[in-house]
């Protein structure tokens, strides 16, 4: 192999009856630093997934208190479940309307463990840091605010008065509101979004970065170009007609379980499923509907007729191959294969996009995918056959370099079937994050556009900054440059979630101050600025009451559905502020007289938040009445409706080149990804039983002919290091001790679970256009790991 040259194996398309890996030999058991390896599941959910939640709800909160927050999970004027942003169906929900990892979500937050001021007052900040995740998380709910100050490494208890009154502080000293960065997780509700940007632009900035930057903005940035809208444009009911489902860089059994149900209906009825993704995940192999008692002990329902183990990064080759294989059968039998009334009319674009595609060598689209022309064919003959088809997607594509490009290849494929804007077709961006999406819509963007600070202005009578605030990653730079000076966080694990863990580490703690607002313990408690505050909030689960009474919030899940959430059990402590009174008083005591805005009044009773809601957020006028209808309010999505809000008015069809994968003797691109024990930074335990992997989490997948090949043998242990060009310099970072495991996956991709990989995605290591830390395409190197047995992680 030529150095410098890639060169990546066929990794097959079809599904073999067996589940992920079992068709590769070296799956003998390994037992190395204590992580055990077993065979992968054949099956998802079933049987196991049912004890393995009663197991979490007893060990958690305990019977009473675990049946009162399941028994409103999902509900109608129930708790809208932390897990994921999947939706619930629009009417006739079950009891049970939830999954294992929705429990085990739910659960972590009904918690009855308490991290209290003298649990937290008794250990010092470094000695937590050696603590994992996984310890830090389970420790319980925080009870009380607490406050790390300057010089010391502990923390001690402080009141709520004197915790507002050392933010105001901090904030008010700045030489410009532009100092000040607000960080949003996508936990936090409507309502809380909503008060939050209001609070940091009347302020006076637009530093508002949040989870979003770090996930599905490649998605939003991709889908607004091309067709006017960043959302998904298909609902749960396109998915019972829809003839092909794309599954593309997603691991639904893991990450976004209650859509296997919505799979399986379509399987059943003979949908056409396929799985775009380096790991034939067993979510997508086979599936047992817990709630399907008859069939917990057979075989499981077949979901995916067609795995295309594309390599990394290598999907914007594949989806361009599948057009040129359309297109080409379009020249060898003109008028058959397109749509071309509804290319005519509805599109723009086309006969350059056709050019482009045409003009891209087969043996560029076949090395770069790692997909065989022929396998490629078989796809597109799929595509060729359906009348309705959505394409689906999460961060396995979004964190990519050239994931924009990607989202758009897709829409071209669509819209060479005409398959947006009719019943069962179009995009369908599946989130992680019950709100992010929710969060956007609220505000929460440091590019809101100027309507939409119009209309803050003409509601609240203050002129909001103009300028662009930072996202995520430029916030990390702004803070390890010394530009930025406080920090504060609604929710989340910033640390944890973020890129380039060292350099981040460095940028937060140059900081003065830095504020999370939290449920329980984690990383970012632990990497501080010269103070810190922890401020503890209610959580989903409890209840939340103000001078109006009992109150409820909103969220907005993938599918631009905005419905209630309510909680139903007692919180944790008195001590507890919701997200709205956090930022209410955090308001009162940083802008004093220069706001003429209410604040206390208007989170007396949620009900006036969601009026100037309605005032300002296109989409949700009238909100409190349509919020409250069962299944909630869809909001507007032209593209849906087959109007396409772009620039020229129709969908457009988007050209990009490849930029191919270099990789030298001895490397590999590896893909961060999530455990099944595991829900974004939050480790719910030591286990990826879908994977085959127990009591550890400090593992590489890698395919068993890479490993022969190097002379490395499953259980071995690796120092990994990447490799990143910045300018003319290459960046090396390192994540020692590593067990290598053999897994299915294609020649030289390998996979690492995050956060314990983030370490090794470098900061300027981003995807074109939207600033995402490209996680999905790392590239590394091995060596025999030189740290000792006693390492850790923490």
């Amino acid at each position: 192999m030529q150095k410098g040259k890639s060169q990546f194996v066929d990794n097959g398309v079809r599904a073999p009856e067996r589940t992920t890996g079992s068709d590769v030999s070296p799956h003998t058991p390994i037992e190395t630093d204590g992580i055990r390896v077993t065979p992968p599941a054949r099956v998802a959910a079933g049987l196991k997934s049912v004890l393995k939640a009663a197991e979490f709800t007893l060990r958690e909160p305990g019977l009473v208190r675990g049946l009162a927050a399941l028994s409103n999970l999902n509900q109608f004027e129930g708790t809208d479940c932390p897990g994921c942003a999947w939706p619930d169906p629009d009417h006739d929900r079950a009891l049970n309307e939830y999954c294992e990892n929705g429990v085990k979500a739910i659960t972590e937050e009904a918690t009855a463990k308490r991290c209290t001021p003298e649990f937290l007052s008794s250990w010092s900040i470094s000695d937590l840091s050696r603590q994992s995740d996984y310890w830090l998380g389970h420790q319980g709910r925080l009870t009380h605010p607490m406050v790390r100050r300057s010089g010391s490494d502990r923390y001690e208890p402080i009141s709520w008065d004197d915790a507002f009154a050392m933010i105001a502080e901090e904030l008010n000293a700045l030489s410009t509101a532009d100092q000040a960065i607000f960080y949003t997780s996508g936990r936090t509700s409507n309502e809380a979004a909503f008060l939050y940007q209001l609070f940091a632009r009347q302020f006076g900035t637009n530093n508002l970065p949040d989870c979003s930057n770090l996930c599905h903005e490649s998605s939003g940035l991709a889908l607004k170009e091309v067709i006017g809208v960043g959302k998904g444009t298909v609902t749960l009911q396109d998915f019972e007609v829809a003839d092909t489902i794309l599954i593309i860089g997603q691991n639904p059994g893991t990450n976004h379980p209650r859509m296997l149900s919505t799979l399986q209906r379509a399987a059943r009825r003979g949908a056409t499923i396929v799985s775009v993704n380096p790991l034939a995940e067993v979510g997508l192999t086979r599936f047992k509907h817990p709630k399907d008692v008859l069939h917990l002990f057979g075989s499981g329902t077949k979901i995916a007729s067609h795995f295309v183990r594309v390599r990394l990064s290598g999907d914007l080759a594949f989806f361009k191959g599948l057009c040129k294989e359309i297109l080409e059968e379009e020249d060898r039998h003109p008028g058959k294969i397109i749509n071309a009334g509804f290319i005519d009319e509805k599109t723009s674009g086309f006969e350059e996009f056709r050019a482009a595609v045409a003009a891209v060598p087969w043996a560029e689209l076949v090395e770069q995918s790692g997909i065989s022309r022929s396998q490629i064919r078989e796809i597109a003959n799929v595509v060729m056959r359906s009348t309705a088809m959505i394409a689906c997607w999460a961060m396995g594509l979004t964190q990519q370099r050239q994931a924009v490009a990607t989202i758009q290849e897709i829409v071209n494929l669509l819209l060479l079937g005409g398959h947006i804007g009719r019943p069962g077709a179009g995009v369908c961006p599946v989130r992680g994050h019950s709100n992010v999406q929710g969060d956007r819509t609220m505000g929460i963007w440091e590019r809101m556009p100027e309507f939409f600070l119009d209309r803050l202005r003409d509601v609240f009578q203050f002129e909001p900054p103009r300028k662009h605030g930072w996202d995520v990653v430029e916030s990390i730079m702004a803070m390890h440059r010394g530009d930025a000076k406080v920090f504060f966080a609604m929710g989340g694990n910033f640390l944890s979630a973020t890129p380039d863990t060292d350099f981040t580490a460095e940028a937060v703690s140059s900081c003065n101050l830095t504020v999370q607002v939290s449920t329980k313990l984690n990383r970012a408690h632990l990497i501080t600025g010269k103070q810190a505050l922890i401020l503890p909030c209610l959580g989903r689960t409890d209840r939340d009451v103000q001078t109006g009474g009992n109150q409820f919030v909103s969220v907005e899940n993938s599918m631009g559905i905005v419905h209630s959430s309510r909680g139903n059990l007692e919180p944790p402590s008195y001590q507890l502020l919701s997200e709205p009174m956090i930022l209410a008083r955090l308001a009162v005591a940083t802008l004093g007289e220069k706001t003429k805005i209410d604040w206390m009044h208007l989170v007396g009773d949620y009900d006036r938040i969601r009026d100037l809601i309605s005032r300002v957020v296109p989409g949700c006028e009238d909100m409190n009445r349509h919020v409250r209808r069962e299944g909630g309010f869809y909001l507007p999505n032209a593209a849906r409706d087959n109007e396409f809000k772009t620039g020229t008015g129709k969908a457009n069809f988007a050209v990009s080149a490849i930029e191919p994968v270099l990789l030298a003797p001895g490397q590999f691109l590896l893909t961060t990804l999530r455990s099944h024990d595991q829900y974004n930074t939050t480790i719910y335990g030591l286990d990826d039983r879908y994977r085959g992997i127990f009591h550890g989490r400090r593992v590489v997948l890698m395919n068993p002919s890479d490993l022969k090949d190097h002379g490395w043998k499953a259980g071995d242990l690796v120092d990994v290091t990447s490799h990143f060009r910045n300018g003319g310099k290459e960046e090396v970072r390192t994540a020692p001790r590593f067990v290598l495991v053999p897994y299915e996956i294609p020649r030289r991709c390998v996979a690492a679970y995050f956060p314990e990989a983030n370490v090794l995605v470098p900061i300027g290591s981003v995807a074109l256009k939207s600033n995402t830390p490209t996680s999905k395409g790392v590239i590394v190197s091995f060596m025999a790991s030189q740290a000792p047995r006693d390492f850790t992680a923490g």
